[in-house]
């Protein structure tokens, strides 16, 4: 049986796709929800073509979700950079148009046109290790906006004493020597310790991602 392209247009919440045979003939089409039942019709719908190449826009991107599930079913999928395709649907006559059909088809030639597009691979360790770096970072980032938060409330407890490098044990040993009488103190000071205690837990998931990595 003849290779065909699946070029694919991937969002969020659908995926649309066409397929075209190596002289570039449609050979079917569709729009697909990404869901399990969606992804599963999908793959049912291209059943038929067993010498298949899936070619995804934007792997990296947008696409890296649907690409990462074909790949760990183990489907042949291609990576379609955006600029490549915006470029073929720029120049093709008729479906130069943006829609999501367009994009599919522009991707499908691109596909068919280009040799060397960079062939994906699927490496369950890779994977796990760029979800935890993922999400290192973006404890990293909340660490950041609890500490500015701590430190605002400190300075507004003790003023013309904020502490630049503050440490989870400094802000606490802070607190505890103050006492204040009026709500709006206690009211401070029960908010910095609630940020405290954030920044505590945000630390012991650091510390064990970092771990784990």
């Amino acid at each position: 049986m003849a290779k065909v392209f699946i070029g694919v247009d991937p969002h969020k919440l659908s995926a649309t796709i066409e397929v075209v045979d190596e002289h570039e003939k449609i050979l079917t089409k569709g729009r697909f929800s990404t869901d399990k039942a969606g992804y599963a019709a999908m793959r049912k719908h291209v059943a038929a073509y067993r010498e298949r190449v899936w070619a995804v826009e934007g792997s990296n991107g947008a696409g890296r979700p649907l690409a990462q599930r074909l790949l760990a079913d183990g489907e042949h999928v291609v990576d379609v950079p955006a600029k490549l395709s915006a470029r073929a649907r720029a120049l093709d006559t008729g479906h130069n148009r943006k829609t999501d059909a367009h994009d599919a088809h522009a991707v499908a030639v691109v596909a068919v046109r280009t040799t060397g597009l960079r062939v994906l691979s699927y490496d369950a360790e890779l994977e796990s290790l760029r979800m935890l770096v993922a999400r290192r970072e973006e404890l990293s980032r909340q660490r950041v906006q609890t500490l500015n938060r701590l430190q605002r409330l400190l300075s507004e407890l003790i003023p013309g004493k904020a502490k630049k490098d503050l440490t989870p044990l400094q802000a606490k040993r802070i607190l505890a020597s103050v006492r204040p009488r009026d709500i709006v103190g206690k009211t401070r000071k029960r908010l910095a310790l609630e940020q405290l205690t954030d920044l505590v837990g945000i630390d012991t998931k650091i510390k064990a991602l970092s771990k784990e990595l």
